[in-house]
């Protein structure tokens, strides 16, 4: 027991007799959900050229139908994430759920690009505030000796969830159109409602029944006060900027002259980076036991060195493969030590802390989204990992710079 406790410096301070770790099963379940719900919101990258063709917008401007769902993620940040500290989770899980299915039937059915955009706004809105709501949820549920654990085995099915995302928003649509694909994903959705139901454990709220108002107001106040917040925040939007300008430009010359891939073969990319995704998943634990700025260097290097290979593309496509699971193994090392980070400040406000950090997410992911087609547009496939580039080494000059801020324990 003593060795345990030094090499897991957040346990001192709990007892000698441990609550029992989080059940296997509901571990399983949490990174389900959570890869589920965040599949939602990137369905579209894998399509865009389908849905330029489709409702008639140009290759610079289709950029924006990934935009608009990043508007709908920021809002659920800002408006429903919050709500996991006031109110029971469970039910607020099974109620953005219908909420959602409903959003990825309109989608489906679509007629014109002002229809699709409310409704990508939607599950932008609908499937962030799940995804987060519950890692919020597994990392409230969990006990503070394993906290690190369980938010790096929910985000690791985040992350493999959104890299399959890709793989089967291709398959479905080859088969059976990009509408389809919103009609399947609807299905998902549904087939995961009983089990989360039945297995999510009741949390009662905050005790601190403060108003609606009064929580959206506190975030404000938590993101002047939280050092570590700001500083990982910050870092998390260079790091999503980068990984979309990569994935939302991707489709582009893959699906152009010489290679012509079909969207199936275009979204199989995505299964690479499951490799690298796995092999981060430890990064929770390393941050827990002291080493969360080695992690951060590692992570930040290996994204920025994942441009090199990537850019090289045209010559070979196994250079392609080798940029992404590099390009995936630095994203995700990042962002399971940043939650591991904020998550070990104000349990009572979890939500509140995974919404703020996952703003600079949002904004990053949209900015890298709708640079990166205007880029391929202009300067082709280099000028898109030239940004890559700019992007990464400016993440790593960030942390370079404020890696003395000390972390909390």
């Amino acid at each position: 027991m003593m060795k345990r406790s030094l090499t897991s410096p957040l346990s001192q301070n709990s007892s000698l007799a441990q609550p029992a770790d989080m059940p296997r099963s509901l571990l399983v379940l949490f990174a389900i959900a959570s890869g589920l719900s965040v599949a939602n919101v990137y369905y579209a990258q894998p399509l865009l050229d389908a849905l330029a063709t489709d409702f008639g917008i140009s290759q610079a401007r289709v950029g924006g139908v990934v935009t608009a769902t990043q508007v709908g993620c920021a809002l659920a940040l800002l408006l429903l994430v919050p709500l996991g500290d006031r109110v029971e989770r469970r039910r607020l899980m099974v109620m953005q759920l219908v909420a959602l299915v409903t959003a990825l039937l309109i989608v489906s059915m679509a007629s014109s690009a002002p229809v699709l955009l409310l409704g990508m706004l939607a599950i932008g809105l609908l499937g962030t505030a799940m995804t987060q709501g519950l890692i919020a949820y597994a990392a409230s549920t969990a006990s503070s000796h394993e906290r690190g654990r369980v938010v790096g085995a929910t985000q690791s099915g985040v992350f493999i969830g959104l890299l399959l995302a890709r793989v089967f928003a291709g398959g479905v649509s080859d088969l059976a159109g990009w509408r389809g694909v919103y009609c399947c994903a609807a299905v998902l959705m549904l087939a995961i409602a009983l089990p989360l139901w039945l297995r999510l454990p009741v949390l009662p709220p905050s005790p601190q029944r403060i108003s609606y108002p009064r929580l959206i107001a506190s975030m404000l106040t938590l993101l002047l006060q939280e050092r570590v917040l700001q500083i990982r925040g910050l870092l998390a939007l260079l790091m999503f900027a980068a990984f979309n300008i990569f994935w939302s430009a991707l489709v582009l010359p893959l699906s152009a002259p010489p290679y012509g891939f079909s969207h199936t073969v275009i979204g199989a990319f995505g299964l690479v980076g499951v490799a690298g995704a796995l092999a981060a998943s430890r990064a929770g634990r390393w941050a827990d036991r002291g080493y969360a700025q080695h992690t951060s260097a590692f992570a930040l290097v290996t994204l920025l060195l994942a441009w090199w290979p990537l850019s090289l593309m045209d010559a070979s496509l196994w250079a392609l493969v080798v940029g992404i699971v590099l390009l995936d193994l630095g994203g995700q090392a990042l962002h399971v030590t940043n939650q591991s980070l904020i998550f070990r400040a104000r349990p009572e406000a979890h939500s509140r802390l995974v919404a703020l950090y996952m703003l600079f997410y949002a904004l990053g992911s949209g900015i890298g989204a709708f640079s990166t087609t205007l880029t391929y547009a202009h300067a082709g496939w280099q000028g898109v990992c030239l940004l890559g580039a700019a992007v990464s080494l400016l993440a790593l000059l960030l942390w370079w710079m404020t890696r003395r801020v000390v972390t909390p324990e």
